[in-house]
């Protein structure tokens, strides 16, 4: 007779085959914490119907609704009808015990789909579940697999970054690369709007920001410095109503949205537009080795890659000019984070400024390092006081870090671990597992930045780092993938380098790291390349193979 000890070990390992097996069948991405395919099939047509059975869920029959309409053509009547019938799609509300909200609980049988949500994004996040049980083929008859699925996140922060800066992108696309973010089961969208080749927010007391800062004159081809320009100029913003418009978007999918306005450095268009923000307004934007287009006098937008000595001086001028820059960012971004940069900050006209060095003697400062700490300090403060939070990124951990802040590491882990060990909050985004500029092969097919990031190398990351306890591990909120446009100038690109790499970051970040397995994984990802086709994006087909 079975002992009860080899009873409950038989039964557990049973448990753990089952969820691995039902896992391949139902090529869910990312993987579901528990998931088994059922016997038969539930089926989608016109004549199904949507019952909302609790408050909230409206954004969620809408969102299906409308991926049914443009990918099979037609949508599906909603009610909220206490009678529910049969062929019908149920959304609701159970509660979890789960720590991260998002949570919800599928439930197919041949007369109905259940999803039950924590809240109104898990239940969302069970709608991505069920589009991607449906068949990848257009028909007016969706025949989805019975099954029975548990799911919750791992992470509550879960991230992708789009620098329009560089390259600029219409809200249209905006609109479509949020739709990316949602339907990988993410939510957060990182925008970098302002960078030293191009200002990309409107900010109504300061009109020249957009009417000079967002355009520069011409671009280098080829990798920095630039083998020649275009000669072409190069413009684009956004308007405070289409950033409303775009933040909506983004709400009605459960995504925030963090504005990025770059300070102390990267502020060449700010400084082309305002030039008593450098501390040197007199002197001329230095074009000389850079291959140039149009006006070498005075102050002008760059148009190489790079990092530039002509960064904020730490003045009451330009102080009062972010301040009230910022309250306009605050009325458009409901976020709590406002992403202030902080990165490559170069020191030496800081050095060679007697304002500054004047200023630190002031302070008690002791070096530049600590005049940026200084200026951090300062606009988190003023932040604060609005009831907003700074991110930064890791080099804001130089000179001293500010109270609140939470850092975002790039560089590395090291700054990461850092924040973390020194308890501030972090978000991962390491250049070698989370930089989608970076060449998915080892011989570039195209121009990038650099950088070698293949698919398997993303999928295997884990943004906790095994040298940081568990209580310390606590303060890594999350990841995010980072897209810098310098070599991404139109939308083709951009979704190549973006799939299917976000599909393995969206597992990174959703799943339990003992539910993933690689060469599961790519048996998953089969039918999300079929998706890739009914959406009609472009993707990297080797990104199916290993590591080169």
């Amino acid at each position: 007779m079975m002992s009860k000890k080899i009873f409950v070990f038989f039964v557990s390992v049973l448990m753990i085959c089952t969820s691995v097996q039902s896992q391949n069948v139902l090529n869910i991405i990312p993987a579901p914490a528990k998931a088994e395919k059922l016997p038969g099939e539930f089926t989608i047509s016109p004549d199904t119907k949507i019952m909302l059975t609790g408050s909230g869920t409206e954004n969620s029959a809408h969102f299906f609704n409308e991926y049914l309409q443009k990918y099979y053509g037609f949508t599906l009547q909603v009610s909220t009808s206490n009678e529910i019938p049969k062929n019908v799609i149920v959304l609701g509300f159970e509660k979890m015990e789960n720590k991260i909200p998002g949570a919800y609980n599928m439930h197919v049988n041949q007369d109905e789909v259940y999803i039950g949500g924590d809240n109104e994004a898990g239940v969302f996040y069970g709608i991505q579940s069920l589009i991607q049980l449906l068949p990848a083929t257009k028909s007016s008859s969706l025949k989805i697999t019975q099954c029975q699925i548990i799911d919750s996140p791992r992470f509550a922060y879960r991230g992708l970054h789009l620098d329009c800066s560089r390259h600029f992108f219409s809200v249209d696309y905006v609109k479509k690369y949020i739709d990316f973010i949602a339907m990988s089961k993410m939510n957060t969208f990182h925008w970098h709007l302002t960078d030293d080749q191009g200002w990309r927010i409107e900010i109504k007391k300061y009109p020249l920001l957009t009417q000079k800062g967002s355009c520069r004159n011409g671009t280098i081809i080829g990798n920095y410095p630039g083998k020649g320009n275009d000669q072409q100029e190069y413009c684009g913003y956004y308007t405070q109503d289409q950033i409303r418009d775009i933040v909506k978007y983004a709400a009605d999918r459960y995504i925030t949205i963090i504005p990025e306005i770059e300070m102390p450095g990267h502020a060449s268009a700010a400084i082309a537009a305002y030039p008593l923000l450098s501390c040197f307004p007199n002197e001329a934007t230095q074009t000389d080795k850079i291959p140039w287009a149009g006006k070498v006098h005075g102050k002008e937008v760059q148009q190489t890659w790079g990092v530039f000595d002509d960064v904020f001086c730490p003045s009451d001028y330009t102080f009062h000019f972010l301040e009230d820059v910022l309250d306009e960012v605050m009325a458009l971004f409901p976020s709590t984070y406002i992403h202030i940069g902080g990165d490559e900050c170069p020191k030496e006209n800081w050095k060679r400024s007697e304002f500054c060095q004047n200023l630190m003697k002031e302070k008690g400062i002791k070096n530049e390092e600590g005049l940026q700490s200084y200026f951090i300090h300062t606009i988190e403060q003023y932040l604060n006081k609005k009831g907003r939070q700074i991110i930064g990124w890791d080099e804001i951990l130089e000179g001293g870090l500010a109270p609140n802040a939470t850092v975002m590491s790039w560089r590395g882990e090291e700054g990461g671990i850092a924040a973390a060990k020194m308890k501030h909050d972090v978000i991962m985004t390491p250049g070698d597992y989370c930089y989608f500029d970076h060449s998915q092969s080892k011989h570039n097919d195209s121009i990038t930045i650099g950088g070698y990031l293949p698919l398997e190398t993303v999928y295997k990351y884990d943004p906790q780092p095994s040298s940081l306890t568990s209580d310390e591990k606590k303060y890594i909120l999350g990841a995010q993938a980072n897209v810098w446009t310098e070599y991404i100038g139109n939308e083709t690109k951009l979704e190549y380098m973006l799939f299917p790499r976000l599909a393995a970051l969206s597992e990174v970040l959703w799943t339990n790291t003992t539910n993933k397995d690689w060469n599961n994984f790519l048996s998953r990802m089969q039918d999300q390349y079929q998706r890739y086709h009914l959406w009609n994006v472009h993707y990297n087909a080797n990104g199916i193979r290993k590591s080169e």
